[in-house]
């Protein structure tokens, strides 16, 4: 079994799922059975799983250095996007 092979394996099972030959019973029964709440499943976990989140550069920066990110957008809010100064704010508010 190569990479190649696996990743097609893949593809394809997503591609075209098989309900009726399941990698997984309660799924594929939820499938067939409550199509609406297995499609809002999807959606959902696809969202949590397998999209990621768009961070600004300045704020990440930021976050990295242990402040949250509430804290980091309202600093640089106040401080007009400059990260130095908003930076001094949240160094002040600690």
């Amino acid at each position: 079994l190569t990479l190649k092979t696996a990743l097609l394996s893949c593809q394809a099972l997503l591609a075209a799922p098989e309900p009726s030959d399941p990698q997984d019973a309660v799924v594929a029964k939820m499938y067939m059975e409550q199509r609406e709440t297995f499609d809002a499943t999807a959606r959902e976990w696809t969202k949590k799983y397998a999209t990621e989140k768009q961070v600004d550069p300045v704020a990440g920066e930021l976050m990295e250095m242990g402040f949250s990110e509430s804290a980091v957008l309202k600093a640089l809010t106040k401080c007009g996007g400059d990260k130095n100064r908003a930076l001094e704010q949240l160094l002040g508010d600690a």
